[in-house]
C-alpha cells in the first residue's frame, strides 16, 4: 500500500485551551484560527491536506443540525 497522505482529520476536543497547549505549544503544529471560533487548522503539515482542532460545543452544534435536518454547520476551511 502506497498511502501519500491523509485528506483531512479533526481532533474533537472538549477543553481547546488545552488541546491548543499540547497541539500548538508543545508539538509546533502551525496551527490558526478560524475567524470568530475556537476552531485551530492548518493546511500545512505535512502528511495532511487539512488538520483541526475542533470544539466539543462547535461539533454537537453539527452533529445536531445534521440529525435535524436542518442546514450543515458552517464549513470551517
Amino acid at each position: 500500500m502506497d498511502i501519500q497522505f491523509i485528506a483531512s482529520i479533526a481532533v474533537i476536543t472538549p477543553n481547546p485551551q488545552k488541546s491548543r497547549e499540547l497541539f500548538i505549544d508543545a508539538l509546533g503544529l502551525p496551527l490558526e484560527a478560524s475567524p470568530g471560533s475556537d476552531y485551530f487548522h492548518s493546511e500545512r503539515i505535512e502528511g495532511s491536506k487539512h488538520f483541526g482542532v475542533w470544539p466539543l460545543s462547535q461539533a454537537a452544534q453539527g452533529a445536531s443540525a445534521h440529525r435535524t435536518g436542518r442546514r450543515r454547520a458552517p464549513s470551517h476551511r
